[in-house]
């Protein structure tokens, strides 16, 4: 391998002894939370979360993985996998939903679901774990007769998770493979004698560039660990590692006869080429492997149609693994050109399957909320069979998806909404039937939300305003302004987490703004590519028209506004306060302030160029006119910064440089970096402290 220098690395090791100081600084100064914030903080810690909900190929029951209860003073630790029947009881709505039934009163719909809920069978744990230890038990596959479930569990090795297979009614799970390094997405072979998954061996770290970096010491070098194609033998265990060793494999689909595989894959770094990779067949017996697809834009979500002949994807200007969205495309599985069968839809895909009819079946996000739809895969009308102001998710690593019975009509899935805590629904969809009511007892402490839509340039804008809890429509509210991550990333209701939202800050007597400006999912590829080479300008104008509106529709003061995000929407909180002095405060978290530093310091430069229309080298001027470094002195806001320190898609080399300019130019400004953290904070003590910080910080610098 050739060796390499990065630029990155000498900043990082500049930048020890400070990093070391905001170590000590975060558990000495964590600011004192409101009463309220902290009960309303600890309510989001104890709901329950559901990772994956899994039909059965008969679609009688569901699987799913939740997370293991917590209390406000112990965090959740690991998940589990339950499995029940489909619930036979009525038929109910979720608020968010549209139709006839949804001018339901939604407190006797909720009831009705409850009832029906608690009336079906108990579930059933299906595990590998023994005794009371909290494990990571996830991946849920059904074998194609319904009785089995292929899972990953680090049962028998806490952090190392193996391959596991249980008979669905319950009974010993039994371990199929004794590896070392990163198990991911089984999937069991149509025959149901082998079960795939994708397996970095040695792997220092979970796949993805969401964990945290592995540091860089002495001499830098490009070693690259390739999650590989794997398939595992039912009856005895047999592991062989199906693609080449130097073909990272981000996802695959068994072909109906089960001899091939259609992959999406790179060769070299996994992280950083997800932004170019290819589709690949990879022959199930022999390993060989063939690119039959070398695309113009990003692809996702690979699937064979029932006939083997044709695979249907997603393809667009994307954003990382598991937000992928864009058009449906389907291309011969011998190769070829590929055909837009949805070209122009008002919507973005996230997921899809093919039907028995040969259709392609999706989920998409469409203006700021879930659909479902289906369109000939010969291309034609985009049916939409149902739309609903909630999230909805399926299987793991989509942000927005169900999965689907064989019999094309019967349905899994989690929803949630702004006012609805997460549950697992099964059912045809629409008429959906609630199976899980862990969550019955969790209750917003934040207001309604509305969805709002404005003209900005040439475009229709839209997006959600959350009002605060106990709304008295004759006082004047402060707001904040969150702006979404991607940018290729969407807002659609759901219920907040302790990261990566700001819809607690209901509780606290804020209005919070969630706008789906341009280069957003949701509307079309158009609207989604319309920031290309524009980063900062068009997006902020759809921002600031979006924020007039808002200041048109309810009682806010125009004077206490504020603005955050993470990732790009940190970028965007740190573009902001140098274009305008309309925002009184800001926090940033894990933002961009100098494109053409940040290029050489990420893990994930390749998804730049498409962005920028070349590498920094070639267009150092089109990455300039974005960095918010660039027009540093124009900001007055106060501006509280935050990141992970081992952070691969916003290095904390960026937060620096802008917390570095703001203290040069007398900026009131605080610094917070979180320790073996990467681009999503996961220790839950440090989601806490952000979100006490931040809301401490808008309190003091916006009241």
């Amino acid at each position: 391998m050739p060796t390499t220098h990065r630029i990155a690395t000498a900043i990082l090791l500049a930048g020890f002894a400070p990093i070391a100081a905001a170590h000590t600084a975060l558990a000495q100064a964590a600011p004192a939370a409101h009463p309220a914030l902290a009960d309303a903080i600890d309510q989001l810690a104890i709901t329950r979360r559901y990772a994956e909900a899994v039909i059965s190929p008969d679609g009688k029951w569901v699987a799913w993985v939740e997370s293991l209860p917590a209390t406000k003073d112990a965090p959740s630790q690991g998940s589990a996998i339950y499995v029940a029947p489909v619930a036979a009881g009525p038929a109910a709505k979720a608020p968010g939903a549209k139709g006839a039934a949804a001018k339901a009163d939604a407190r006797v719909a909720a009831t009705a679901a409850a009832t029906a809920a608690a009336t079906a069978a108990a579930p059933q744990r299906v595990t590998a774990v023994s005794g009371d230890a909290p494990h990571d038990e996830h991946g849920v596959s059904w074998s194609p007769d319904g009785k089995s479930l292929a899972f990953l569990s680090d049962a028998a090795d806490a952090g190392q998770l193996e391959l596991y297979v249980a008979p669905a009614a319950g009974g010993t799970a039994r371990q199929l493979t004794k590896l070392k390094g990163y198990l991911a997405t089984p999937l069991w072979s149509p025959d149901g004698q082998t079960v795939a998954i994708l397996f970095t061996e040695n792997a220092p770290r979970a796949s993805g560039p969401l964990q945290p970096r592995t540091p860089d010491v002495g001499v830098v070098e490009d070693h690259f660990f390739e999650q590989r194609l794997t398939t595992v033998s039912v009856a005895t265990g047999q592991v062989h590692q199906l693609s080449p060793a130097d073909l990272y494999v981000y996802e695959y689909d068994w072909s109906p006869d089960g001899k091939r595989f259609i992959t999406t894959a790179a060769h070299g770094e996994g992280d950083d080429n997800w932004y170019i990779a290819e589709l690949y067949t990879v022959d199930a017996a022999s390993g060989d492997t063939r690119s039959i697809l070398k695309p113009t834009t990003q692809i996702a979500v690979p699937r064979w149609s029932p006939d083997g002949k044709q695979v249907a994807f997603i393809g667009g200007i994307m954003s990382d693994e598991g937000i992928a969205s864009g058009d449906i495309f389907v291309v011969d599985a011998s190769g070829g050109t590929p055909r837009n069968i949805t070209p122009g839809m008002k919507g973005s895909a996230y997921w899809l399957a093919w039907l028995p009819t040969g259709r392609v079946y999706f989920v998409a996000a469409m203006d700021g909320e879930s659909g479902v739809g289906s369109v000939p895969a010969a291309g034609g009308p985009v049916q939409v069979l149902w739309t609903g102001a909630e999230s909805i998710h399926g299987a793991a690593d989509f942000a927005l998806g169900l999965t689907l019975a064989r019999d094309g009509k019967t349905t899994a899935l989690s929803r949630e909404s702004f006012s609805q805590p997460p549950e697992v629904w099964a059912g045809p969809v629409g008429a959906w039937r609630q199976v899980t009511s862990d969550n019955r007892d969790a209750h917003p402490t934040w207001g309604e939300a509305k969805n709002l839509r404005w003209k900005s340039d040439q475009f229709t804008v839209q997006g959600w305003l959350v009002y605060p809890k106990d709304f008295d429509p004759s006082r004047a509210y402060p707001m904040i302004v969150y702006v979404h991550g991607g940018p290729e990333g969407v807002v659609t209701p759901s219920y907040p987490e302790t990261f990566g939202s700001a819809t607690v800050l209901g509780s606290q007597g804020y209005f919070i703004f969630y706008p789906n400006f341009r280069g957003s999912a949701g509307q079309a590829e158009s609207f989604t590519a319309a920031n290309v080479k524009d980063y900062g300008y068009g997006d902020l104008r759809d921002i600031l028209s979006g924020l007039t509106e808002v200041l048109h529709t309810a009682p806010i003061d125009s004077t206490r506004v504020g603005i955050t995000g993470w990732s790009y929407g940190g970028y965007m909180t740190m573009w902001a306060v140098t274009q305008t002095h309309r925002f009184r405060a800001a926090v940033s978290g894990a933002g961009l302030a100098n494109w053409l530093s940040y290029y050489g310091q990420n893990g994930i430069d390749k998804w730049m160029d498409s962005y920028f229309g070349g590498n920094v080298y070639d267009n150092p001027a089109v990455y300039a006119k974005s960095s918010p470094i660039t027009f540093i002195k124009n900001v007055i806001t106060p501006t509280l910064v935050v990141v992970g320190d081992r952070d691969i898609e916003c290095p904390p080399p960026q937060s620096y440089e802008f917390w570095h300019a703001l203290r040069t130019f007398g900026v009131k400004t605080q610094f917070v970096i979180y320790p073996n953290e990467g681009h999503e904070i996961g220790q839950p003590e440090h989601r806490r402290d952000i979100m006490r910080r931040m809301a401490a910080w808008f309190d003091e610098n916006m009241r």
